[in-house]
């Protein structure tokens, strides 16, 4: 490669408290316009901000679990810019002293385990929204987002590829997840993210000159934002000119980048301590208790999941992308006794159902005791690989289990070898030709006499029994 990309990722993530980051209003997702608001959020003169106690916990609980040094001072600053949805003229943010820094999170990318450091999060307020209306001409402003807790997690510019970059915002997303400070839902915005990007001659220390592409929305549109940028970027150094550090925005329909603004116009922010608020003191019980709220976090799971189940990493790796489903398979392992198995039937039949649905496992109709009833009857001979499909798709359309499922429909398998060989004897009869190629030689038609004896039993004979028998008959 003639240039290598630099990149750093700037995550904004809502946290999942019930009220706002300095008053008490709720935080409630789609309510009608400036109804979530109070002198407070809204900026009145002579209001004092009062520090949401849980936001704060929730971001020593992430600077824990991404291996950060917590401060035990930290001080909120004020973040001076004007515009319609920042009604103070002013974000209450941090700059110099932020809640925790220098930590990491491990990806993998390839089968390589790569490490990309964090620089700092710290906790912050939104700003409201501003609403655009073309047949009026006129811009409106709602203010129930004014104020929701914010946690801002800057990463190191350690990632060098699209790739890379989408599987840390993926990794991250988990971590918070599993310890449960955010739902990080793209959709609602409460994950957003911006990515600085730049590129340099290969091999080269030095950094080139950077482009920051803000609030793109999904893994997928960050992967291809940043895909589109060195490219720009290349092409522009491969023209022989200079690229502009400006920041620019992401057309997801058209796949490409553009200016949104150039350096000259960037905001000079004129940060200063934000008087309204004392520091923030943390003591070390503080933090040691915050600690020890920790759960399991996805690395330690996946590696005792390939350990303790023996399972592959590839599906110790998928079962563990969220806590959800995580627990969902391990309750189903344990009851079922068939780990491997479990897994099968969730990373295929189950996910193809609830991704068609557009449900996550939390919200699976088919349960974890239900599931693992389902596998003890394949190992029990009740039912058989083949007709288990259909009683699974029968589970998670009613919510019934398994045992019902094939009682009512009369699923049970044939397990009877006086049944089966009169199944046999009847096929053989009906395919006299392909029975006497089968003899001169032909073992492939093997293959056509199951498919035959299957569809004549309507899938319920025992395959293992079908296919020991009909040797044995086609022989004669």
């Amino acid at each position: 490669m003639k240039y290598e990309a630099v990149i750093g990722l700037e995550v904004h993530a809502q946290l999942q408290t019930n009220s706002k980051i300095f008053c008490g209003c709720e935080t409630t997702f789609g309510e009608n316009a400036n109804t979530r608001t109070c002198p407070v959020c809204i900026g009145m003169p002579g209001v004092l901000p009062v520090l949401n106690k849980k936001a704060l916990k929730y971001v020593i609980k992430t600077g824990l679990a991404t291996h950060c040094t917590v401060s035990p001072y930290s001080r909120f600053a004020r973040k001076n810019y004007f515009y319609p949805d920042l009604p103070k003229g002013y974000q209450i943010s941090q700059y110099e002293l932020p809640i925790c820094e220098h930590g990491y999170v491990e990806i993998v990318v390839e089968g390589t385990v790569k490490r990309i450091g964090l620089t700092r999060i710290h906790l912050e307020e939104d700003a409201g929204k501003n609403l655009h209306q073309a047949e009026s001409n006129a811009s409106l402003v709602d203010l129930n987002r004014a104020g929701t807790p914010l946690m801002e997690i800057v990463s190191e510019p350690d990632i060098r590829t699209p790739e890379e970059a989408s599987e840390y915002l993926k990794k991250l997303r988990s971590i918070l997840r599993y310890i449960e400070v955010s739902d990080a839902d793209m959709e609602k915005g409460n994950f957003r993210c911006d990515a600085n990007v730049s590129i340099r001659p290969a091999g080269s220390k030095e950094f080139g000159t950077r482009a920051e592409i803000k609030n793109v929305n999904s893994f997928k549109f960050v992967q291809k934002a940043i895909e589109y940028e060195i490219k720009r970027q290349a092409q522009i150094l491969d023209e022989g000119s200079r690229v502009v550090q400006e920041t620019r925005l992401f057309d997801s329909t058209k796949g490409v980048t553009f200016s949104m603004r150039s350096k000259e116009e960037a905001h000079d922010y004129r940060y200063f301590p934000e008087p309204d608020l004392v520091p923030v003191v943390t003591s070390p019980e503080t933090i040691e208790s915050i600690r020890r709220s920790i759960p399991e976090l996805p690395d330690a799971k996946r590696e005792r999941f390939v350990k303790s189940y023996e399972l592959p990493a590839y599906d110790a790796d998928m079962l563990t992308q969220s806590r959800a489903s995580a627990d969902y398979f391990e309750e189903t392992a344990k009851l079922s006794g068939q780990p491997k198995i479990v897994s099968n039937w969730m990373m295929g039949e189950l996910a193809r159902l609830l991704n068609a649905d557009g449900k996550e496992i939390e919200n699976s109709p088919i349960k974890p005791g239900h599931l693992a009833r389902m596998i003890k009857m394949i190992g029990d001979g009740v039912i058989s690989t083949k007709i288990a499909k259909t009683v699974f798709e029968e589970m998670y359309k009613t919510g019934k289990d398994a045992e019902t499922v094939v009682k009512e429909q009369g699923l049970v398998q044939v397990s009877d070898a006086g049944a089966i060989e009169t199944i046999i004897d009847e096929v053989i009869r009906a395919n006299p030709s392909q029975h006497a190629d089968y003899k001169a030689g032909k073992e492939k038609l093997f293959g056509f006499f199951v498919g035959q004896v299957m569809k004549a039993s309507k899938g319920k004979a025992n395959p293992d029994m079908v296919n020991h028998l009909l040797k044995k008959k086609l022989g004669e």
